[in-house]
């Protein structure tokens, strides 16, 4: 619902465009900014100015804005109905099995090259393995 001052507004400017159908264009731009095509909305929260100023740094060196950093942690809330904060990287599962089964092939002497001392030396000990 579009607010009475706003909406007489709009019918003001309405009057002097070009288009004839003025209420089907303010419809259709209404629809726009307000989410049948545009699938995006605004959130104005209050942070801290030295917060912001981090965020927006580090966001920077990840090389991405921070509302993709923001988006990002909102659908993981989403997901998994948790939230994680962290700047130390975590292991997956995944990474810690393959981890764990290279330190029992290392340990084994399993899977392991030899040193080489040239470039050619390892090619032809990769393709002696065929």
């Amino acid at each position: 619902m579009v607010p009475k001052a706003r909406a007489e507004s709009r019918g003001k400017r309405a009057e002097n465009s070009k288009f004839k159908d003025k209420s089907r264009v303010d419809k259709c731009y209404y629809g726009i900014y307000n989410g049948s095509i545009m699938s995006k909305a605004v959130i104005n929260f209050k942070v801290d100015v030295e917060v912001k100023k981090a965020s927006q740094k580090l966001a920077k060196e990840l090389g991405m804005p921070l509302s993709t950093i923001i988006n990002s942690q909102l659908k993981e809330l989403l997901r998994t109905r948790t939230l994680s904060v962290s700047a130390i990287p975590r292991m997956t599962p995944f990474l810690e099995n393959i981890l764990d089964e290279v330190e029992e092939d290392r340990l084994k002497g399993r899977n392991i090259s030899p040193a080489f001392s040239s470039v050619e030396e390892m090619f032809e000990h990769l393709n002696s393995a065929k």
